[in-house]
């Protein structure tokens, strides 16, 4: 590079001597220096920083630097004006100003500038002002404000006064009292209503609302007159101050006010004006619901008028002619004003008023609007309810639409939109669109997954987790399943592997066949835990992480715990490093005595790593990983672990109940072969089926979010450390439920001991006495593990004192003080049974 070249002057020893300031001064004092003999550029840095000088030292900036700022701003150029105006702004809306004194310092200001030449700096004044207006006392403002107000909104005075006049009006409307504004504010308004300039008649009509809120309707005649106006943007103006003001009128004033102006506007602004139309279809929906006093005849008006919307721009073939954006906007609006005619409409009326432009706008050429048919096509099929298989032609074509916008919104809801369709199962005509919908969800995935939107990737598999519990269990590990795996075994973007790790452990939970369990599982281990690849194996790692707080203990020590651990002995150093950070995860699943063999397992898997590992990275981990380990126990409160205690209770309880819902299941099938031979048995099987499916329902809420948070409150009030079983109505059901199938053997076996067709009648009356004897021992067995628990949580009280000495004498002490609560317990059913 030729330095010689390079036009770069070098400031002289005069300009670095003016842009240097004395170290020794304090930021008040620096900044009143720089203020007084600073250059421009050191000025606007000065007041630009003001806000920061107020939060620091709010008299002394207010007593010696606000006065300098005042001095520099008279005849100073547009940049220090704005610097000054955002400053102030900042102040007022920080709300950091604490006494009346210092905002009426910055009113003084902001008035002697408002009026500024340049429209850019005058306005950003006016914001200004509108902002101190709110943290102004009432009478500051009658006499600082709008004494100089009456003089300012005189004709003499140039357009642009007269535009801030109209919004002051609107903003101190609501600081004073109805009678105060009818005398002194109502006046002005309406003489602005009547300047000659329409920017002034538009900007006075938008600040009436305001004010009519203060004075009631006496301003409805000024806005329908102003809304014949000759220029559109003052009609614009007045129609939506009225609609805006509707829920202040009564019944009279929309019947014989508000209805005819929105027929006429209707009329004359499908073929002239776009812009009040646009306007319009954005309040349709609640303009047309909040109607009181309509005729049919104008009901249908209504209809055809948004009908005639929703194909604005287009042609009856659907191609578009004009590419106005006015016309798309409406549309759009339309999208959003859906539901609310839905509503209107009434859902037996959807096929012959709505349904065609419904479709029309769910198939439009334009990506924006079929996008927000999307945004709001989860509200429509719930409003829908029972016919919603009248819209399945257009979630279909809505999955298969190649714009990730559209999919984007759709995808959004999509959760409630299949609980809404997939609800709707008993319905025949449905059920034979279910491939057609798996199909269009497939192809969904895949063509997102075939994009680089891996956000939208990962919340589409998030939002596909809710199909295990809507789908069949045969159709999700038939179609979803293998591409859920595919996704976890082949996709590179960790958030999107992440997801789909959840969404195959939702599907193995609530399967409810064993056998696709047991091949679920087995993939997991065989093609991610023994994978050839160490990137699969870093992936089970990840799947065991998801595992945790999906499962619960038991299964998770059961499944895969041991696949985990085994990865101690991997070749590869980033898996051991991975499974470093995930051994106090694991540890924390673990309880004793229970879990005392695989306790010793994680214990020789740390010992392991601690003497043979030979890679850096992974002994650093692994120590930081026995520290963690150490402090488990100890650095977790009480009330955590047992909130963690009673909630994987309900998991565990909930994961029995699945499997106990498989045998019924297969009774249900078996006990059809027999029901001709048998239909006592098979009434009882179909009874025991819906009680389990009623208590399965249960589980499923008490495991959502909203209710978990109050039973870890409730949890938190026990005192006793060991897991607290809670006895409910959806406990009771469950021993009701096995009691059913004590009563389900006794009958079979009485049915293989005695053929007599005359002992069927004496059968039945001896099993409902037995009944009423095991309801009784239930209720019995129920007080007395009440009173078993009670004792429980005494000997913890008694044990957590000995703790403090000994502690692992007192673990040794609670397991056998459990096993002999265990054996009392069965001592005593074992009487109770005899």
């Amino acid at each position: 590079v030729d330095l010689n070249s390079c036009s770069t002057r070098v400031p002289t020893a005069e300009e670095i001597d003016q842009l240097t300031v004395d170290e020794d001064l304090n930021d008040i004092e620096r900044a009143v220096y720089l203020l007084s003999v600073g250059q421009e550029v050191q000025r606007v840095s000065v007041i630009s920083n003001l806000s920061s000088l107020v939060r620091q030292n709010p008299a002394e900036t207010f007593r010696r630097v606000v006065p300098k700022v005042r001095e520099v701003l008279n005849g100073a150029g547009a940049e220090i004006q704005l610097a000054a105006a955002a400053s102030f702004l900042t102040i007022l809306q920080d709300d950091i100003i604490l006494i009346h004194t210092h905002t009426y310092s910055i009113l003084k200001i902001v008035l002697l500038h408002l009026n500024h030449r340049d429209t850019v700096v005058s306005n950003a004044w006016l914001e200004t002002l509108l902002l101190a207006i709110n943290a102004l006392p009432k009478e500051t403002i009658k006499q600082e404000v709008l004494n100089p107000l009456l003089h300012q909104s005189q004709l003499s005075h140039a357009p642009q006064a007269r535009l801030a006049s109209c919004r002051i009006l609107g903003k101190v409307a609501c600081k004073f009292d109805s009678y105060i504004v009818k005398k002194e504010l109502l006046p002005l308004a309406r003489s602005l209503c009547q300047d000659p300039e329409f920017e002034v008649r538009a900007c006075m009509c938008r600040q009436l609302e305001s004010i009519a809120r203060a004075t009631g309707t006496e301003l409805l005649p000024d806005l329908v007159e102003l809304a014949g106006d000759e220029d559109s943007s003052v009609r614009l103006a007045a129609f939506d101050t009225i609609i805006n003001l509707m829920e202040m009128m009564d019944s009279d004033d929309q019947l014989h006010v508000v209805i005819p102006l929105v027929m006429a506007v209707c009329e004359a602004s499908l073929q002239e004006d776009e812009a009040i139309m646009a306007s319009l279809s954005f309040r349709f929906g609640k303009l047309c619901n909040e109607l009181a006093g309509r005729t049919n005849e104008q009901k249908s008006h209504l209809l055809q008028t948004f009908k005639e919307m929703c194909t604005t721009g287009l042609q009856t073939d659907g191609n578009q002619t004009d590419s106005n954006n006015e016309s798309t906007l409406i549309r759009c609006n339309c999208c959003y004003n859906l539901p609310a005619m839905v509503v209107f409409a009434d859902t037996a009326h959807f096929l012959s008023e709505l349904y065609p432009s419904f479709s029309s706008l769910c198939s439009d050429p334009e990506v924006c609007v079929r996008r927000s048919a999307a945004a709001s096509f989860h509200q429509v099929v719930k409003l829908l309810g029972s016919k919603v298989q009248l819209v399945h032609k257009e979630l279909l074509c809505l999955l298969q639409d190649d714009a990730l916008e559209v999919l984007d919104a759709l995808m959004t809801h999509v959760e409630e939109t299949l609980e809404t369709v997939l609800s709707r199962g008993e319905n025949q005509t449905l059920d034979n669109k279910f491939p057609d919908l798996m199909a269009g969800l497939l192809l969904a995935e895949q063509k997102i997954g075939r994009s680089l939107r891996w956000r939208l990737h990962e919340k589409l598999l998030q939002r596909y987790s809710c199909l295990a519990r809507l789908l069949p269990g045969e159709l999700l590990h038939q179609s979803f399943s293998p591409r859920i795996f595919i996704i976890l075994t082949t996709n590179k973007v960790l958030p999107v592997q992440k997801a789909a790790a959840r969404t195959f452990c939702t599907f193995l939970r609530y399967n409810r066949k064993q056998e696709q369990r047991q091949e679920m599982m087995g993939r997991l281990i065989q093609d991610l835990a023994q994978g050839r690849s160490y990137w699969h194996r870093l992936r089970f790692l990840d799947v065991c992480e998801t595992a945790t707080e999906i499962f619960s203990r038991k299964y998770f020590n059961k499944h895969f715990l041991i696949p985990a651990l085994e990865l101690v002995h991997d070749p590869v150093a980033n898996v051991r490093y991975k499974l470093c950070q995930l051994l106090p995860r694991l540890r924390s699943s673990l309880r004793l005595p229970a879990d005392k063999q695989l306790l010793q397992k994680l214990d020789f898997c740390v010992q392991k790593l601690l003497c043979k590992e030979k890679d850096k990275d992974v002994v650093a981990m692994i120590r930081k990983t026995v520290l963690e380990l150490d402090k488990l126990d100890l650095s977790e409160p009480f009330h955590k672990r047992q909130e963690r205690d009673l909630l994987d209770q309900k998991k565990e309880k909930e994961e029995t109940l699945l499997l106990e819902m498989e045998q019924l299941e297969r009774q249900q099938n078996e006990g059809k072969l027999n029901s001709d031979k048998h239909p006592e048995r098979k009434s009882l099987i179909d009874f025991k089926v819906s009680l389990y499916m009623s208590v399965f329902t249960v589980f499923m809420s008490l495991t959502d979010d909203s209710l978990r948070t109050a039973h870890f409150s409730m949890g938190a009030q026990s005192a006793s450390s060991m897991p607290v079983l809670i006895r409910s109505n959806t406990t009771s059901l469950l021993d009701r439920a096995s009691t059913l199938d004590q009563r389900d053997h006794r009958t079979s076996n009485l049915e293989q001991r005695d053929h007599r067709p005359n002992t069927l009648d004496y059968r039945t009356v001896n099993m409902d006495h037995r009944n009423n004897i095991v309801d009784h021992r239930t209720s019995t067995l129920d007080q007395r593990d009440h009173r078993t628990s009670t004792l429980d949580q005494r000997d913890h009280r008694t044990s957590t004192l000995e703790q403090r000495d000994h502690r692992t004498s007192t673990l040794d002490q609670r397991s056998k003080t459990m096993d002999r609560g265990c054996g009392m317990k069965e001592g005593q059913s074992r009487k109770l049974s005899m």
